[in-house]
């Protein structure tokens, strides 16, 4: 078995940002269009009225400020609360696969390598654009990439499972190097009319640089100790939208064809199972909490965060310990734990431990223990 490292990260950051003041504006300009509209069904109690929003409650809710987005006109529509893409002929570059290039180019200049040494590519992300040809197929191509590439879905914990799968393609020898890959435009898959999901997602893309130990020229390399992966079944988070949907004759802005969650279960049950997988995941590599040096967490919830690192610490854990990306970013799925990694590593010294964890729809949780490496 080889060592392995991650050797270079990348980031792209969507073009656009939403505030949570204009946010608000905009949806509560749609929640008095839809209730003048339907005043006689929400009189008689058929229908409920659709109550207004405010940044206070975002941020006391979630701790988000703000949020990248791909298309900002589209979602600030009363009228259309959704981005609008232009569509693509089949002959130029997915968005997916755009964004993801972008980020994959970063992580490459900074390992120091080229596409020609990348032999596995995996696209991990919360959704994709379209079920075939792959994205990380197409990625793969765009770059100029050997070797094979495939996608994977495993909600927010795409991303940390995918490394699972490049670190032990690499490990054992099926593979050099590795991208994976998270473009989430989670703008897309939203409920930008339902107030107490509206303010959730934002749009980026990841990328990390996974390869041997013995063979990298990076200067700056992070050893992987161990990786570990959980599921256990859960309808509290949820997205039924699929190819199925047209046979069933549905309409496409039906609710349940977004995402949508039960949000105080989902804080009551993510929140001891992700404390306990680090702790465990800690435990076997002969670990303790109190001896990671940072823990680049989920950006989901703010109050999530400060939960986990209380029950994995003893106390609130401080922005040294364990950094907040989601008051600028907001959610961005899979992404979440990888940008807090790229954003807040450079200060570790050598033999600093650090824990990538991320958790989401399954449930999954999926947990990196790495060390940097001289």
């Amino acid at each position: 078995m080889h060592p392995v490292v991650i050797s270079g990260s990348g980031l792209w950051v969507a073009p656009e940002v939403i505030g949570n003041e204009e946010l608000v504006l905009a949806f509560n300009a749609y929640a008095r269009r839809f209730n003048e509209e339907n005043a006689a069904a929400i009189a008689a109690g058929t229908l409920a009225a659709v109550p207004e929003s405010s940044a206070d409650f975002i941020e006391k809710a979630s701790g988000i400020k703000r949020r990248h987005v791909i298309d900002k006109a589209g979602v600030l529509d009363p009228q259309r609360m959704r981005p609008k893409f232009a569509p693509r002929p089949d002959d130029a570059l997915s968005l997916q696969a755009e964004i993801g290039v972008a980020a994959a180019r970063e992580a490459l200049a900074s390992a120091g390598r080229s596409a020609a040494d990348i032999d596995l590519v995996i696209c991990a992300a919360s959704n994709m654009q379209r079920p075939y040809p792959a994205m990380a197929v197409e990625i793969q191509g765009a770059l100029g990439a050997g070797g094979y590439a495939f996608d994977m879905n495993v909600a927010c914990s795409s991303a940390t499972f995918g490394l699972e799968q490049a670190i032990n393609a690499v490990k054992t020898g099926s593979a050099r190097a590795a991208l994976v890959i998270s473009p989430e435009i989670c703008s897309a898959h939203l409920a930008w009319q339902d107030r107490d999901c509206h303010f959730i997602f934002g749009d980026v893309c990841t990328a990390l640089l996974v390869e041997r130990a013995d063979t990298a020229v990076s200067d700056e390399c992070w050893e992987v100790l161990g990786t570990r992966l959980a599921t256990s079944f859960s309808n509290n988070i949820r997205n039924n939208g699929g190819f199925l949907s047209r046979c069933e004759d549905r309409a496409p802005d039906e609710r349940d064809l977004l995402f949508r969650q039960e949000g105080r279960k989902v804080f009551k049950e993510v929140c001891p199972m992700a404390a306990e997988h680090i702790a465990g995941h800690l435990q076997s590599l002969d670990l303790q909490p109190a001896g990671v040096r940072r823990f680049w967490l989920h950006q989901a919830n703010l109050a999530m965060n400060q939960l986990i690192g209380k029950r994995l610490l003893g106390h609130e854990a401080s922005a040294d310990e364990a950094p907040v990306i989601l008051d600028e970013f907001a959610n961005t799925a899979s992404a979440g734990s990888i940008i807090a990694f790229h954003r807040h590593r450079n200060d570790l010294a050598t033999g600093d431990v650090g824990v990538i964890c991320s958790f989401g729809a399954g449930y999954s949780i999926g947990s990196l223990v790495v060390r940097k490496a001289a």
